[in-house]
């Protein structure tokens, strides 16, 4: 499509995908507005959800490093906590951030309207400004990067401002004596981690056999052991039954295998509720044009981000998992390349996860976890934490890195790490998996020294029996 300047489109949502959308569309010479309900773009990342929690999880990294400082012959006095001051620096975070995006939209001459958008047809919108005026607005194309929210359990719900969903335990109102984390996801684990170390006594109750159930469990064993130093209690294979208010807090009553009546109620000061997310698909007016929406909640998509609706296109949490910032800002790109016709589609061939808790674990591409599902065959390198000089410096050489290797082509298919820093090593792996990377060219490709990431060579390294750190016998 050669006219792209004179295509006017719209994006109803302003979060990571949906302000990467309009930024690339004004880059590409088009006439965009961008309607979201903020003062500044963002989404629920920037203003309730990523940044806000990576702040309060940098703080709490302090306290539980200056207590670990211990060991190496430093004392350091009992944290202080001037709660006010910590929500306001956490704020001026989110307000430094959401800033900088309005400033950028305004630079890209982006129409930012803040406001609520409904759908009056395929190519119009009607915006309910945050004056209460409206506004009906024709547009070429449309982009719907509406997000997602918190999703609740009916048999949970109740009315009590003890009840807290993820947004609720980011506004950090007090610090509680004790805390009922439903929900052993990545969410509920960041979040617990948070209080812990600001010292409540959190218990985190997980139905399914395992923290983090998406992830391989020789990754999720080291958080866990140190999550049980940190967390009062930690029940797997557990439900909550029931949430009753009473005078002290919040009653709460366990089912599961390991409980009994000694242990099937307690009151606790708070309960947070992280049991996963849900599409905002209930778009006003949605059914005023054809996108279809499937069983599940999500707005069905082709590879171009294209809804059943030609002048509709839909990227982000609404349209489907993995529900992450930086998997909505790449299809937000791919939408607008679509859309300003060039030829492209969303097909990573990785897509890395990241659980921000201490210490971090991280993994891209094939699972050990789900090649054994699918009966594939594959390689397993690992490389130990414990061998790395950097780590062993840091006083954490409780981490691994992981290769899933092709047994046949010797192709990088995945890439795991459980250890400090996991969040920021695991883009090495995404891109030895995008360029279909071989083991032995990570093994060739020369590290720093002393660092983490040598861990990632190191462990291509165990796969040819040639790992400098890690001795293995020769057969035979």
């Amino acid at each position: 499509m050669a006219d792209t300047p004179s295509l006017h489109i719209a994006v109803v949502g302003g979060g990571p995908g949906g302000y990467a959308a309009a930024f690339l569309a004004a880059d590409l010479g088009m006439k965009v507005t961008l309607v979201d309900p903020e003062l500044n773009p963002g989404g629920v990342c920037l203003y309730r959800g990523c940044i806000p929690s990576k702040a309060l999880l940098h703080v709490a990294k302090l306290i539980e490093e200056s207590q670990q400082a211990k060991s190496w012959g430093i004392d350091f006095a009992a944290p202080n906590i001037d709660l006010a001051r910590l929500r306001t620096w956490k704020e001026s975070v989110v307000k430094r951030l959401t800033g900088g995006l309005g400033q950028l939209s305004k630079q890209r001459h982006v129409e930012y309207i803040q406001g609520r958008a409904a759908l009056e047809n395929s190519t119009t919108l009607r915006v309910t400004k945050a004056d209460q005026t409206e506004t009906s607005l024709t547009f070429d194309r449309i982009v719907l990067a509406t997000g997602s929210r918190p999703a609740i359990i009916p048999a949970l719900k109740i009315d009590s401002p003890r009840l807290m969903d993820s947004t609720g335990a980011l506004n950090l109102e007090d610090i509680p004596g004790s805390l009922l984390v439903v929900g052993g996801g990545y969410i509920g684990l960041e979040l617990g981690s948070v209080y812990a170390a600001l010292g409540t006594r959190v218990t985190v109750v997980e139905m399914l056999p395992g923290l983090l159930p998406g992830a391989d469990r020789d990754l999720v064993l080291p958080l866990h052991k140190r999550l049980e130093k940190m967390f009062e209690s930690i029940l797997l294979n557990t439900t909550v039954s029931s949430l009753q208010e009473v005078d002290t807090g919040i009653r709460a009553t366990f089912s599961g295998a390991a409980i009994d009546d000694s242990n099937r109620e307690k009151i606790f000061d708070r309960v947070l509720v992280s049991v996963g997310r849900k599409p905002n698909s209930e778009i006003p007016g949605l059914e005023n044009t054809q996108v279809s929406v499937n069983p599940r909640g999500f707005i069905e998509v082709d590879k171009q981000l294209q809804t059943a609706d030609p002048s509709i296109y839909a990227i982000g949490d609404v349209v489907g998992e993995p529900m992450l910032a930086h998997k909505a800002s790449h299809e937000g790109r791919v939408a607008v390349e679509a859309i300003a016709g060039h030829k492209v589609a969303f097909e990573p061939a990785a897509i890395p996860a990241v659980v921000f808790t201490d210490p971090e674990v991280a993994w891209c591409g094939l699972t050990e976890t789900q090649a054994e599902k699918e009966n594939r065959e594959i390689k397993v390198a690992k490389f130990p934490w414990g061998a790395s000089g950097r780590a062993v410096t840091i006083d954490r050489p409780d981490g691994m890195t992981k290769l899933i290797i092709d047994p046949q082509s010797e192709r990088v298919l995945g890439m795991g790490i459980v250890g400090a820093g996991a969040g920021e090593l695991i883009a090495e792996g995404v891109l030895a998996i995008e360029m279909a990377a071989q083991a032995r060219d990570v093994a060739l490709t020369i590290h720093p020294h002393p660092t983490l990431s040598e861990t990632v060579m190191e462990s291509a390294e165990v796969f040819f029996g040639t790992s400098t750190h890690v001795y293995r016998p020769k057969r035979g």
